[in-house]
């Protein structure tokens, strides 16, 4: 899998080995820091709910205008930033600048394409999750608070082997159901 860049994350919840993936990647999940975040129009209302989370489990919010106002609305405090074609100061001088600890950008139109591109670019050069959809930014969510309850168990694959053999001989044989002891 390492040859084509696929990772994979194991643990006994999702949250867990979802940033276990996310680390396997090389875009380790931040634990603290600012979360820039711009959404396509259909998001707004799922981003607005993701960075009230994140902002309780600390971070900063940095959005550009249509989300920096949902989020307000909702309460948050946000920092609004303009998009590389509002001009200078903007949120890819900002991500260059290492003002930025993660990315969550859904972009739809040909202008709002171009400066995602853009944005995802300089994340992705100073090694800063950037997270495109809407569900990976929950799963990133999930992992940040779950990472912050306990420090993720590490276990080889032959442990993880062995428990899965253990668990197949308790089975019934003829119905692979968990055997009744």
């Amino acid at each position: 899998m390492r040859s084509t860049g696929e990772v994979m994350g194991i643990a006994d919840d999702y949250p867990t080995a979802f940033g276990k993936a996310q680390a396997a990647a090389g875009a380790r999940l931040p634990t603290s820091g600012t979360v820039f975040i711009s959404v396509t129009d259909g998001d707004k209302p799922a981003a607005t709910q993701l960075a009230a989370s994140l902002h309780d489990l600390g971070f900063r919010i940095l959005a550009t205008g249509g989300t920096a106002q949902a989020v307000r609305r909702m309460g948050v405090p946000v920092e609004r930033i303009r998009k590389l074609s509002e001009g200078s100061p903007n949120v890819v001088e900002r991500i260059d600048a290492g003002g930025v600890d993660m990315v969550i950008n859904t972009p739809t139109g040909s202008g709002a394409r171009a400066d995602g591109y853009e944005i995802r670019r300089a994340a992705v050069g100073r090694g800063i999750p950037c997270i495109t959809t809407m569900t990976g930014a929950s799963a990133a969510q999930r992992a940040i608070r779950a990472s912050r309850d306990a420090a993720p168990e590490i276990r080889s694959l032959q442990e993880l082997h062995a428990t899965a053999a253990g668990a197949a001989a308790r089975e019934h044989p003829r119905t692979g159901r968990p055997a009744h002891r």
